[in-house]
């Protein structure tokens, strides 16, 4: 019984561990879709990164990040910080580019009401 127990956390744990995770932070700075193209262009080249979304509008940026890759908070924030950027509120979600778009969109249409 207790191998079964610590088989079923041991899988739980896996699965939480390989969850999509994406790195989100408010840049400023960031005043035009040149600023805003250069900063993903930068993110794209990097070998974790599967997808990129840079809301020039609400100051965004988002990575996600390829399965089984990372990405330093330090690392992300030196490369913003390089372009000219600074960096506020760096955080790692664990939720698919989809997702905190979605989210985005959604808080954007509550806010317009």
């Amino acid at each position: 019984m207790k191998k079964l127990f610590v088989i079923a956390l041991l899988a739980i744990f896996t699965n939480t561990a390989f969850a999509a995770t994406s790195i989100h932070a408010e840049v400023k700075g960031m005043v035009c879709a040149f600023c805003a193209k250069g900063i993903n262009k930068k993110l794209r080249e990097l070998d974790s990164t599967q997808d990129v979304w840079v809301d020039l509008k609400s100051r965004i940026v988002v990575v996600e990040l390829k399965d089984q890759k990372t990405m330093s908070l330090e690392a992300f924030t030196k490369l913003i910080k390089d372009a000219g950027y600074d960096v506020a509120n760096v955080e790692y979600i664990n939720k698919t580019l989809l997702e905190i778009k979605a989210d985005h969109t959604h808080i954007s249409n509550e806010v317009k009401k």
